[in-house]
C-alpha cells in the first residue's frame, strides 16, 4: 500500500510523526481512487465503539497538547524493555473479575478445544446441547420409569450410545491433529540471547523483549523489531507469501544506530533500550514505535519490522528484539474470528425436527386422548374384567401417562441416528475430495485438501463467489510478452527478414552471454536489428530498461541475480539483459550495464521514484560522453501529458497499445529526454532543497519532479503478461454458466484489476463498466427520488446494457457509509442528558440511512454481471462478503491466498485456500483448499454438486423410512386400546435404524451419482436447482411424511387384513401378535431397502451388497434372537422366542409379505416412469441421451483458439510496485557497499522461475 508521509533518515533522533491517524471523511478523500482506505483494524473491536467526538472548543484543545504528549497518551501504550523479562510483570490484567494474567501473550499459540481432562465433559455437553441428543437423553430417563414405559430402556440406550460414541471419536480425532499442529509450531527452535549468548529455545519459550537470532530460510517466529543482520547496512529479505500471497522478496532495514552497535553477543547483551508502541493490532503494513536508548530517541516504522508467518530469505543471520508474541501477533491478530458454520440443509433440517417433534406431541395427545376414552366407556372393570390390574387410577390419570408411554414407543418419529448419519456422509464425501487425482496439483505435489468435514452439501448452493487476484486468479508472475519502438511493434511471429510467418519458432539468445535463456520470444526480426546497431531508438530503446528502475544486482558464480521491488520490473530489466543490455552493477552514484557486451558506467545525478499518484518513475543520468539524460517509463496517461509537442511516432504508438490492450497485456510507456549543463544546475538547487524539506516533503519533491518531467520525446511501450494461472478464463465461464456470480476483491490498483478482469474474461467489450463515483452517483440519485432497486422486478440499469461496477475501496467507504472512527481521546468533557439523547436519536438516524444505503448498494452490484473492488482492505474484503449475506441470504464462498484474504474466508459461507508457493495462512483458516483456481469448477460443479444431490437423497428416504415404521405403532394403537403397545419386537426398535436400513442410504449418500463429473461439467446449468434448493425443502419433506404415512398404513393393514380369519397350512391360525411383528418387521425392511434400491442412480457392487446384505443380515439377527438359546441365557430379554421360525414357515405369510412390498412399490415405479416420460427434468434428458453425450466428450485433434477481444480504448497499466520502490535505499547508499568479500549463494528471482516455467 502507497502511503504518503515524512521521510526520517533511519538512526537520527526525531520527533515523531502522528499523520496516517487522520479521520477518513468526504474532506479527507482526494480524487485518486487508487489511495487504499482507513486501515482495517481501526474499525475493530480493539477501540472503544462507544467514544463519542467532542465538540470543537474540546477538539481545539486537544490539538493545543504538544504531538509527542498526544501520542504518548493515544497510541504508543505498548512498552518492551530489551533483554529484561523482569519489567513485566508490572503489567497485570483482571480477565473474568478474578483471573489475573500479564499483560503480554506468551509465544505459544493454542488452536485445541480438549485435553485429556475435559475432553469427556465438554465433549458430552457440547453434544447434549444438540436438541435431538437432548431429547434422546429426557427419554432415555423415562423409559427408566416403570409405570410410564412399554419399551426396554436399551431400545433408546444403545441408538444413543452409538451417536454419541461416533461423533466423540470425529472430534477426539479432529482434535488430536490440532494438537499436532500446535505442538509442531510451538515447538520449532530459534536462537535466543540467555546469559550472554544465544541458545537454541522452543518458539513457545520466547517472551516479549527477547534478543533473537534467525539464519537463512528460517520462519519468523514473533513479530521482531530489525537490529542488525549479516547483510550490508543490516538489510534482511523476507518473503512474504503467507500474508499477501505475493513471492517476490521484500527487504526490511534496521535503525542504522542498531547496525552500527548490535553486531556481536556482547553487545546485544548489553542492549537496554525501552521501545514504546501502538497497542497490538492486525494492520500488516503499519506500525508506529520510538526507541529510547542512550537518552536518545529514535523512530521505529513497518520497514524495521520482520512479521509472524514471514520466512528470512538470503540473509545468513538477522538479529532482532521480540516485540509482539504468541496472539498479539499481527498475522494472528489477523485471523479474525472463528465462527461454527452451518449449511442451509443443516438449519433446515433443524427446522423440520422440531416439526416432527411438534407432530409426535400432537399424535401422543390425541392417542393419550383416545386411551382415556377407551377406557372410560371399554376398558373399565365393569365392562372388561379381563383386563383389571388391580390398580384403581382414573381414566385422565392413565390417559397422562398413556401420552408419555406414546412419547417415547413413537420417539423415532424423531430420528436419533439423523446427526451422526449425515456427519458420517459428510466425512465420506470430504475424503472424496481429498483422494480426487483431478483435483491434484502435482508441479506443486499439492492434493486438494478438505479441511472440514460439515460443509460438503454446501458446496452444491453457492451462489456468490468472492475471489482475491494475486496468486489466486494470477501467478503473481510477469512475462515480457511485446514492444512499441519507434511506431513499430515487435513481438509477432517474425523472420529474421522481418516477414510475418505462421511457423513457430523460439528466438535463440545465445550470442547474448549474458542471456538468462528464459525469456520466450518469437520476433526473430528485433534480436537481429538490435545486433545490426542500425536502428538507434531500439539501443536507446532497451537502454532506458536496462538503466530506469530500482532493480537490486548481485553476481553469483558468474551470473547476475536481480532483486526487484516487484515482479513487473524484474521482467523488464531481465528482458533488457536478454537483448544484449544487461544491467551488471549499480551504487549510490552509478550504474553499470553491458551494451552489446560492452561495459559503460552512467553517473546517477537523480532519481524520481514511482508512487500511485506520480505512476511513472525517472532517472537523470550523465554518460560517459557528458551528455545529461531523463529516461522516464509509466502509465501511458501520464507519460502522453507530458510530451514534446512533435513527438512524430506519438500516433502510431497508441495504436500500438490499443492492440496491446486488446490482448490485455499490461502496457507502459517509455521516453527520454536531452537535458543541457545549465538547465540541471538550476534544477537541482530547487530538488536538494525540496530533498531536505522537514515540512510536507513528498509534495515538495513531487513539484520539483514535475518542472523536469516535461517536454519528452516518446521512445515506445512495452507490453507484459501477467499470467494467469491454468485454466482461469474456461473456469470462470464455465461457472457463469451455472448461475454462479463471481466478484473480484483485490488490494491491488484499479487499472491492474480491470486488466485482469478482462484477462479471465470476466469483463467483457460488451460490458458497460461503471466506477465508484457513478454507483455513488445513482445511488443518491435514487434514494432522493424514492427510486429503490428493492423491489424484485425493478432494474435500475437500463434493458440494452450489460452493467459491470469497478469500486476502490475508498469510494467503497463512501457509498457504505463507513466512516473511520476516531482514537479514543485521553480527555472527554461529559455530556448533559440532552446532548446524549440528541446524539442517539442522531446515531439511530445515521444507522437506519446506512443501512438503507447498504441495502440499495447490494441490490445494484447484484443486477451487475460482474464486480471487482480494488484498493480494498481486509476488513472491507468481509464486510462485502457480510454484505451479501445479510441483504440477498446467498449462499457465497471466498477463495484467496495470503493472510489479508482470512477475514473474507471466514466470514464466507464456505472458506477455499490456494495452497502451494503463496503461503499456507489462507489455508489453515479454510475449509476446503487445493492448488489452483481452475479447481474450483471441479470442487462445485462435481462434488459440490453430487453431495447436495446425495444429502437430498438422503434426508428425504431417512424422514421416510422413519415414518414409514414409527406410525405403524400409531395404526396399531386402533386395536389395542391405545394402550401404547408396540407393534413390533423390543430389539427390532433397537437395530432398526442402526443396523437394518442405515447401511444401504449410507452407501448412496458418498457415492450416488446422477450424471457423469465430465458431464457435470459438460452441462453447468445441472448446478441451477441446488442454488433454489429444489431437490430438498419442505415441499419434499411433507412429500417424504406422507410417503411414510401411506406405507405405514400398507405395511400395517394389509397384513392386518390377510391375518383375518386365516388358516394355516397346518390347520393353525397364524393370528397371535408376535407372527403378525414378524410379519410386519418383515414387510417393512424390503419395502424400505428395495425403495433406497429405486433411488440409487449409480449402481456398483458395494450398493448392491448394501441392500441385499442388509435384508439377509436382518432375517439372520432375527432367527437368532427368536432362538431357544438365548431365551434361556436372557429370558426377560428375549421373549419372541421360536416366533419367526414358526411364522415364516407359512407359506401364506411369505405372499402377504410379497404382496405388502408390491403395493408398496409399484405406485412409486408408476408415478416416476410417468415424470419421467411427461414432464422429464433437465437431468433426465442428459441421463437418457448419456452415450451421445459421452462421445461428444471424447477428445477431438483441433488447433487451440487464442482469446482475443475487439478494439478497445481501454488501457492496461504498468503495476510498477505497491509501495515505493528501492530508490530510498538506493539513495542512501546504506545498501551498496559490501562489508567483507564472501560468497553468496544464488538468488533466483520471480522472473526467472517464470521465465523457466514458460520453457517447459
Amino acid at each position: 500500500m502507497d502511503e504518503r508521509r515524512t521521510l526520517s533518515v533511519p538512526g537520527k533522533p526525531t520527533a515523531m510523526s502522528t499523520d496516517g491517524f487522520s479521520s477518513f471523511s468526504e474532506d479527507d478523500r482526494g480524487d485518486d481512487d487508487d489511495v487504499v482506505p482507513y486501515s482495517d483494524d481501526e474499525t475493530d473491536n480493539e477501540l472503544d465503539s462507544s467514544t463519542e467526538r467532542l465538540d470543537d472548543i474540546e477538539q481545539s484543545q486537544i490539538k493545543e497538547q504538544p504531538d509527542d504528549q498526544r501520542q504518548a497518551k493515544n497510541e504508543c501504550t505498548w512498552k518492551v524493555k530489551a533483554n529484561d523479562r523482569n519489567f513485566y510483570n508490572q503489567f497485570i490484567v483482571t480477565k473474568y473479575g478474578c483471573y489475573k494474567t500479564s499483560k503480554y501473550s506468551g509465544n505459544a499459540i493454542r488452536t485445541y478445544k480438549y485435553n485429556l481432562i475435559t475432553f469427556l465433559p465438554l465433549n458430552l455437553m457440547e453434544q447434549f446441547k444438540r436438541a435431538a441428543n437432548a431429547y434422546f437423553l429426557i427419554l432415555l430417563i423415562l423409559q427408566a420409569i416403570p409405570q410410564i414405559s412399554t419399551l426396554a430402556w436399551y431400545t433408546t440406550f444403545v441408538p444413543l450410545l452409538v451417536v454419541l460414541g461416533i461423533t466423540a471419536i470425529k472430534d477426539l480425532v479432529d482434535d488430536i491433529a490440532r494438537h499436532k499442529m500446535d505442538k509442531m509450531i510451538n515447538n520449532r527452535l530459534c536462537d535466543v540471547l540467555q546469559d550472554g549468548r544465544f541458545k537454541s529455545s522452543r518458539w513457545k519459550n520466547i517472551k516479549v523483549g527477547d534478543i533473537v537470532r534467525l539464519k537463512r530460510d528460517d520462519f519468523i517466529p514473533a513479530d521482531i523489531l530489525l537490529l542488525s543482520s549479516s547483510e550490508p547496512n543490516s538489510l534482511c529479505y523476507v518473503e512474504t507469501a503467507e500474508l499477501d500471497g505475493e513471492t517476490n522478496l521484500k527487504f526490511k532495514m534496521s535503525l542504522e544506530v542498531t547496525d552500527r552497535l548490535m553486531k556481536t553477543e556482547k553487545e546485544l547483551e548489553t542492549f537496554d533500550a525501552l521501545i514504546d508502541c501502538e497497542e497490538p493490532n492486525n494492520r500488516l503494513d503499519k506500525f508506529i514505535g520510538t526507541m529510547y536508548w542512550r537518552n536518545q530517541s529514535y523512530p521505529v516504522d513497518a520497514n524495521s519490522i520482520l512479521l509472524r508467518g514471514c520466512t528470512v530469505r538470503n540473509t545468513e543471520t538477522t538479529h532482532g528484539i521480540v516485540i509482539f508474541a504468541g496472539a498479539d501477533t499481527k498475522i494472528m491478530r489477523n485471523g479474525g474470528k472463528t465462527s461454527f458454520k452451518r449449511t442451509k440443509i443443516d438449519q433446515l433440517m433443524n427446522y423440520m425436527v422440531y416439526l416432527i417433534f411438534m407432530l409426535l406431541i400432537l399424535f401422543s395427545t390425541g392417542l393419550a386422548i383416545g386411551h382415556t376414552f377407551w377406557q372410560s366407556e371399554i376398558g373399565n372393570f365393569s365392562r372388561s374384567w379381563y383386563l383389571d390390574d388391580g390398580i384403581n387410577d382414573p381414566p385422565t390419570y392413565r390417559g397422562f401417562i398413556a401420552f408419555w408411554g406414546y412419547i417415547i414407543v413413537m420417539n423415532t418419529m424423531v430420528p436419533i441416528s439423523l446427526y451422526v448419519s449425515v456427519e458420517v456422509i459428510r466425512m465420506g464425501q470430504s475424503y472424496l475430495i481429498n483422494w480426487d487425482l483431478q483435483m491434484y496439483y502435482a508441479e506443486k505435489d499439492t492434493p486438494a485438501k478438505a479441511r472440514t468435514t460439515t460443509l460438503t452439501e454446501q458446496l452444491g448452493q453457492i451462489e456468490y463467489i468472492f475471489s482475491d487476484k494475486t496468486g489466486t486468479l494470477t501467478q503473481n508472475i510477469m512475462a515480457f510478452k511485446k514492444c512499441s519502438i519507434n511506431g513499430t511493434s515487435y513481438g509477432d511471429l517474425c523472420n529474421a527478414a522481418g516477414d510475418k510467418t505462421d511457423k513457430v519458432e523460439l528466438v535463440d539468445f545465445s550470442w547474448n552471454s549474458y542471456a538468462d535463456g528464459n525469456l520466450v520470444f518469437y520476433d526473430h526480426y528485433l534480436p537481429q536489428l538490435i545486433r545490426s546497431e542500425k536502428d538507434p531508438s531500439t539501443a536507446e530503446f532497451f537502454k532506458l530498461l536496462a538503466l530506469c528502475h530500482t532493480v537490486m544486482v548481485e553476481e553469483n558464480n558468474g551470473q547476475l541475480v536481480y532483486q526487484a521491488a516487484s515482479p513487473d520490473e524484474g521482467a523488464l530489466v531481465t528482458a533488457a539483459r536478454n537483448f544484449g543490455y544487461a544491467f551488471i552493477s549499480r551504487t549510490q552514484n552509478a550504474i553499470t550495464i553491458s551494451e552489446l557486451g560492452i561495459k559503460r558506467t552512467y553517473e546517477v545525478l537523480a532519481l524520481l521514484d514511482f508512487n500511485s499518484d506520480r505512476k511513472r518513475m525517472s532517472i537523470i543520468l550523465r554518460d560517459p560522453e557528458g551528455k545529461i539524460k531523463l529516461y522516464c517509463k509509466g502509465a501511458d496517461t501520464m507519460i502522453y501529458e507530458r510530451l514534446h509537442p512533435n513527438n512524430p511516432i506519438k500516433d502510431s504508438t497508441d495504436e500500438d497499445l490499443k492492440v496491446f490492450a486488446d490482448e490485455t497485456l499490461r502496457t507502459l510507456c517509455l521516453s527520454y529526454k536531452d537535458i543541457s549543463e545549465g538547465e540541471f544546475t538550476k534544477w537541482n538547487i530547487r530538488f536538494q532543497a525540496a530533498s531536505v524539506s522537514t515540512s510536507d516533503r513528498d509534495a515538495a519533491l513531487d513539484k520539483v519532479y514535475e518542472e523536469i518531467e516535461k517536454n519528452l520525446m516518446l521512445l515506445g511501450a512495452t507490453a507484459i503478461e501477467d499470467r494467469l494461472q491454468d485454466g482461469v478464463p474456461e473456469t470462470i465461464a464455465t461457472l457463469k454458466q451455472g448461475d454462479i456470480k463471481i466478484w473480484v476483491l483485490t488490494g491491488d490498483k484499479k487499472e491492474t484489476a480491470e486488466n485482469i478482469g478482462f484477462s479471465c474474461q470476466l469483463l467483457t467489450n460488451e460490458m458497460t463498466l461503471y466506477d465508484g463515483e457513478e454507483i455513488n452517483t445513482m445511488l443518491t440519485k435514487m434514494q432522493g427520488t424514492h427510486l429503490t432497486p428493492r423491489e424484485p422486478t425493478q432494474n435500475i440499469f437500463k434493458s440494452d446494457e450489460n452493467p459491470a461496477m469497478i469500486i476502490t475501496g475508498s469510494w467503497l467507504n463512501e457509498i457504505l457509509k463507513e466512516k473511520k472512527r476516531r482514537k479514543k481521546k485521553w480527555f472527554k468533557r461529559p455530556k448533559t442528558e440532552s446532548e446524549k439523547k440528541m446524539q442517539m436519536e442522531k446515531n439511530q438516524i445515521d444507522e437506519a440511512a446506512k443501512e438503507i444505503r447498504q441495502k440499495d448498494f447490494v441490490d445494484l452490484a447484484c443486477q451487475c454481471s460482474a464486480v471487482i473492488c480494488c484498493r480494498v482492505t481486509p476488513k472491507q474484503k468481509a464486510m462485502v462478503v457480510s454484505l451479501v449475506k445479510k441483504y440477498k441470504k446467498a449462499i457465497t464462498l471466498a477463495i484467496g491466498d495470503g493472510a489479508n484474504d482470512v477475514n473474507m474466508i471466514k466470514t464466507a459461507h464456505i472458506g477455499v485456500g490456494i495452497s502451494g508457493q503463496e503461503g499456507m495462512q489462507a489455508v489453515m483458516s479454510s475449509d476446503y483448499a487445493f492448488g489452483q483456481f481452475r479447481f474450483l469448477q471441479r470442487l462445485l460443479l462435481v462434488h459440490g454438486r453430487w453431495s447436495y444431490i446425495r444429502m437430498c437423497k438422503f434426508l428425504k428416504y431417512f424422514f421416510y423410512k422413519n415414518f414409514a415404521f414409527t406410525l405403524v405403532h400409531f395404526w396399531y394403537s386402533f386395536f389395542n386400546g391405545f394402550s401404547a403397545q408396540t407393534a413390533y419386537e423390543n430389539w427390532f426398535i433397537t437395530l432398526y435404524n442402526v443396523l437394518y436400513s442405515s447401511l444401504p442410504v449410507l452407501v448412496v449418500g458418498v457415492l450416488d451419482q446422477d450424471v457423469t463429473d465430465k458431464l457435470s461439467l459438460r452441462f453447468p446449468k445441472l448446478y441451477i436447482p441446488g442454488q433454489k434448493g429444489s431437490y430438498f425443502n419442505f415441499t419434499k419433506f411433507f412429500l417424504s411424511l406422507f410417503h411414510g404415512i401411506i406405507v405405514s398404513m400398507i405395511i400395517f393393514f394389509v397384513p392386518y387384513g390377510a391375518f383375518l380369519q386365516t388358516m394355516g397350512q397346518d390347520g393353525e391360525a397364524p393370528t397371535d401378535y408376535q407372527s403378525f411383528a414378524v410379519t410386519t418387521a418383515s414387510s417393512l425392511i424390503i419395502a424400505v431397502n428395495f425403495q433406497i434400491a429405486l433411488d440409487t442412480s449409480y449402481w456398483t457392487f458395494v450398493n448392491a451388497f448394501s441392500v441385499l446384505g442388509s435384508i439377509v443380515l436382518y432375517f439372520a439377527i432375527m432367527f437368532d434372537l427368536h432362538s431357544a438359546g438365548i431365551h434361556i441365557l436372557f429370558p426377560s430379554g428375549f421373549t419372541f422366542t421360536g416366533a419367526a421360525p414358526n411364522a415364516l414357515r407359512q407359506p401364506y405369510l411369505w405372499l402377504t409379505i410379497i404382496l405388502t412390498v408390491a403395493i408398496c412399490l409399484l405406485p412409486v415405479v408408476a408415478i416416476r416412469f410417468m415424470s419421467r416420460v411427461v414432464n422429464p427434468s433437465e437431468t433426465d434428458k442428459i441421463q437418457m441421451n448419456r452415450k451421445k453425450y459421452e462421445i461428444e466428450l471424447l477428445p477431438k485433434p483441433g488447433r487451440p483458439s487464442t482469446f482475443r477481444r475487439n478494439a478497445s480504448v481501454r488501457r492496461s497499466a504498468y503495476a510498477f510496485s505497491h509501495q515505493r520502490g528501492y530508490a530510498d535505499l538506493i539513495s542512501s547508499g546504506r545498501s551498496i557497499h559490501k562489508k567483507g568479500q564472501r560468497s553468496r549463494p544464488r538468488i533466483r528471482t520471480q522472473t526467472e522461475e517464470t521465465a523457466g516455467a514458460n520453457t517447459s
